[in-house]
């Protein structure tokens, strides 16, 4: 599994660069639109019930800590902090490849 080296919270997103040298720009809003916690999508059904199209256009990513060896968990300026984003799941938002 690849890991992230470094992030930096910048205005254009959210800049992740990877143990095996990829780099990822994750906008802000369609990373929040993307949380998967149990208040965005629904546990048993799977559906989504909070996407980008219900996420303020201006919500940002304030802060981030490491969920263990294998995730991230963001602070976004909407007030949410619960969505774990596995770096598998970061690095399909991407669109760079999840082997590794």
């Amino acid at each position: 599994m690849n890991v992230p080296l470094s992030v930096a919270l910048r205005p254009d997103g959210i800049h992740i660069e990877w143990d095996d040298e990829a780099r990822s720009v994750l906008e802000h809003r369609e990373l929040r639109g993307a949380c998967p916690c149990a208040a965005c999508v629904h546990e048993l059904t799977g559906k989504r019930m909070v996407g980008p199209g219900e996420v303020p256009a201006n919500v940002e990513a304030l802060d981030y800590m490491l969920v263990g060896r294998y995730a991230m968990q963001f602070l976004w300026s909407d007030a949410h902090d619960t969505g774990i984003y596995p770096y598998v799941l970061l690095r399909k938002i991407s669109g760079l490849s999840t082997e590794g």
